[in-house]
C-alpha cells in the first residue's frame, strides 16, 4: 500500500497537476496552429506561387518507379501509394512554419508574464510606519515621541528610519 500512497501524493502535487494542463492546454494550442498555417497561412502564400500547395512538394528519390497505369508519380499521395521513396520538403517548410508561430506566441506569452512580474516588482515600498526603540528595541509608532514600552523619551524620526 506504501507505493499507491507515494503515487497518490505525488500526482495529486499542484505541479504535476499544472503540468498536465500545460501539455493538454499545449496539445490543443498546436492543433489550432497548424491548422492557422496549412488552411489559412500557406494557401495564400501557395497562390502567390503559382497554386502551389507546400504539403504536396517533394522530391522523388526512386524516379523509376511508376503509377500503376504507366504515368509518372507527380504527387506525393501518389508517391506514397506507389511505395516510392521521397524527400517530403513540403511538409518540413510546413513544420517550420508551425514552430516559428508556437515560438512566437511562447514568447509573446513569457514576455507578458516577465513584464507583470516587473510592474509587480517595480511598486515602491510602502512606507515604514514603525521603528524600533532605541533602549528596550520594541516596535513602536514611526512618529512616536516616548516608547509606549518603557517610557523613554525619543529623538525625533528620522527620514528614512
Amino acid at each position: 500500500m506504501g507505493i499507491i500512497k507515494e503515487f497518490k501524493e505525488f500526482a495529486m502535487r499542484g505541479s504535476v497537476i499544472d503540468l498536465a494542463v500545460g501539455v493538454i492546454i499545449g496539445a490543443a494550442f498546436g492543433k489550432i496552429v497548424t491548422s492557422l498555417v496549412n488552411d489559412i497561412i500557406m494557401p495564400p502564400i501557395g497562390k502567390l506561387l503559382g497554386g502551389v500547395d507546400f504539403a504536396d512538394l517533394f522530391y522523388n528519390l526512386d524516379p523509376d518507379i511508376v503509377m500503376a497505369d504507366g504515368s509518372p508519380i507527380r504527387t506525393l499521395a501518389q508517391a506514397q501509394q506507389a511505395g516510392a521513396a521521397v524527400v517530403a520538403y513540403g511538409q518540413f517548410i510546413n513544420n517550420v512554419i508551425d514552430f516559428l508561430i508556437v515560438a512566437f506566441c511562447i514568447f509573446l506569452l513569457v514576455k507578458g508574464i516577465n513584464m507583470l512580474k516587473r510592474k509587480e516588482h517595480d511598486k515602491p515600498a510602502p512606507e515604514k510606519t514603525t521603528r524600533a526603540c532605541p533602549h528596550c528595541l520594541s516596535e513602536i509608532s514611526a512618529k512616536a515621541s516616548r516608547c509606549p514600552h518603557c517610557t523613554s523619551e525619543l529623538a525625533p524620526a528620522q527620514a528614512g528610519v
